[in-house]
């Protein structure tokens, strides 16, 4: 079954830029956007994470909400025809501030999907407050709502089946509990990949304060180890997938283990940047 993912545009966050590389530009402030993913052609419309909560839950973190009346989900669904009670599944990537803050606007039948392993470590006090109270309280009404949450646990099932052409698989970095989301749409593989990119062009193209083309850059927040950060951003690269979706960086299309191009708010669409192919063995 061919599928396709509609970009949401939850508003942007204005932070500092080190947060997403690691090192880069010290106490200089960056502007990202906030996005998440409709996936629609399936036996119903799923969602991959919700966004944050409103401006102000984000100066919790030291930073600087940008959402507007056209970023609330239920007006980013309304132009792809989606209604909020439509939606069968929310997925998420993890459940960070940026993630999971308009849960509760869904219906309790609409069932949220995550790694058990994210729950657990959302309540470990090891990255709090990034996992805000009303967004985990929210969650844990749901756990005690029959059909209103659903746990997997990715670590030891390996990937699973959702629904044909959707596939969950443990992310590895981030956080201990993050997941993908692989979509296999008309033109190939694409993967939802949370924020274990930020930036693709200071990670992987041209790897910030990076001795070697290949030895990619990790971001400023995470909550596993540099080692196992390269490392899940290696295997994504090197996946198959034909194209990679952060969520605060436009999705890229990728060939060969290099980027090659630049897309919008569609996946499949067009190509809106090419990207210089690298020779990896100096002549």
């Amino acid at each position: 079954m061919a599928l396709e993912i509609k970009i949401l545009d939850f508003g942007d966050i204005e932070l500092e830029s080190s947060f997403l590389v690691l090192g880069r530009d010290c106490g200089r402030v960056r502007r990202v956007p906030t996005y998440g993913f409709l996936i629609l052609g399936g036996p119903w419309p799923i969602v991959v994470d919700t966004g944050y909560r409103d401006n102000a839950i984000m100066e919790t973190l030291g930073m600087r909400g940008l959402q507007f009346h056209e970023n609330m989900i239920q007006n980013q669904l309304a132009r792809h025809g989606v209604k909020m009670g439509d939606v069968r599944y929310i997925l998420h990537t993890h459940l960070h501030i940026d993630h999971a803050g308009k849960d509760d606007q869904f219906p309790m039948n609409t069932t949220v999907l995550i790694n058990r392993r994210e729950l657990e470590y959302s309540v470990s006090g090891l990255m709090h407050p990034q996992y805000p109270k009303p967004d985990i309280i929210h969650l844990v009404e749901r756990l005690h709502t029959p059909g209103a949450l659903r746990l997997v646990d990715l670590e030891i099932s390996g990937p699973i089946e959702l629904c044909p052409g959707v596939y969950l698989e443990m992310a590895g970095a981030h956080t201990e509990g993050s997941m993908n989301v692989h979509v296999d749409t008309v033109e190939g593989r694409a993967t939802i990949c949370g924020d274990v990119i930020y930036d693709f062009q200071d990670q992987i193209i041209e790897p910030y304060h990076s001795f070697g083309p290949e030895e990619f850059q990790v971001t400023g927040n995470h909550g596993v180890s540099k080692r196992e950060e390269k490392g899940q951003i290696g295997k994504l690269m090197h996946s198959g997938a034909k194209f990679l979706l952060p969520v605060h960086d436009k999705p890229a299309k990728i060939e060969h283990g290099q980027v090659v191009g630049r897309l919008d708010m569609a996946v499949p669409g067009p190509v809106t940047q090419t990207v210089r192919k690298r020779d990896w063995f100096p002549m």
